[in-house]
């Protein structure tokens, strides 16, 4: 049995969840799915994953491998999934692997073929995944679009998103959308099984954030042409 604890704190809400599988098997037990509120990961994060193991009769060592989202979201938040689950993983000596939230959600859809997984990104940006779906996942590309580049990509495409607002302005477009739940960490923890059987997980030094677009902090620091 492989334990699996799966973080996203990529979001104003996150989440974590701990699951469990064999070895053989494709798909994995989720044990519990814990919610956690956004604007305070920093505070509830470890001492939930703390709680969550001892819930369920098992602490840090029997943890057999992590996933974790890596993006795209808040800067904040990802900081602090991401050091949490490093720390972790280098005390244990575990494998990472490390989720795409636009991949989670362009698995989230029923079919195959190829999709464009989108996210809200805020200030009338896109977070744009394009995914095949056949026969294994693979990515074409992720992007950071303007609402109008978007919706010209979209034209004769599948859309994929959990965003309400962006899935009525796909609607309007007379577009193809599929509104889709939120990916929970329990979807990410079934995402990163799949990865982990094919060997698709990186060190913990290797673990960076996927944030698709500068922070405040790199765009207004930059000189003026």
């Amino acid at each position: 049995m492989t334990l699996l604890l799966a973080v996203d704190t990529s979001g104003k809400n996150g989440s974590l969840a701990l699951t469990r599988s064999a070895p053989d098997s494709s798909r994995i037990d989720v044990l519990e799915v814990v919610p956690l509120a956004g604007g305070a990961f920093s505070a509830q994060l470890v001492p939930q994953i703390a709680a969550l193991l001892e819930k369920h009769g098992h602490t840090k060592n029997d943890l057999g491998a992590f996933v974790v989202v890596s993006g795209p979201g808040s800067f904040t938040g990802l900081r602090v999934g991401l050091a949490a689950i490093k720390a972790l993983a280098e005390a244990l000596q575990k494998p990472i692997v490390a989720i795409s939230l636009l991949e989670a959600v362009a698995c989230s859809v029923t079919g195959h073929g190829r999709v464009l997984a989108a996210l809200d990104a805020g200030r009338g940006d896109v977070y744009v995944g394009d995914y095949q779906l056949d026969p294994h996942v693979r990515m074409h590309s992720e992007r950071l679009l303007s609402r109008e580049e978007f919706l010209a990509e979209a034209k004769g495409r599948i859309v994929v998103t959990p965003d309400p607002g962006l899935a009525e302005v796909v609607r309007v477009a007379g577009l193809h959308v599929e509104q889709i739940a939120y990916p929970n960490s329990g979807v990410i923890a079934q995402l990163g099984w799949q990865h982990l059987q094919r060997a698709e997980t990186v060190r913990p030094e290797e673990l960076e954030a996927n944030y698709l677009r500068h922070s405040d902090a790199e765009i207004f620091s930059k000189p003026a042409p």
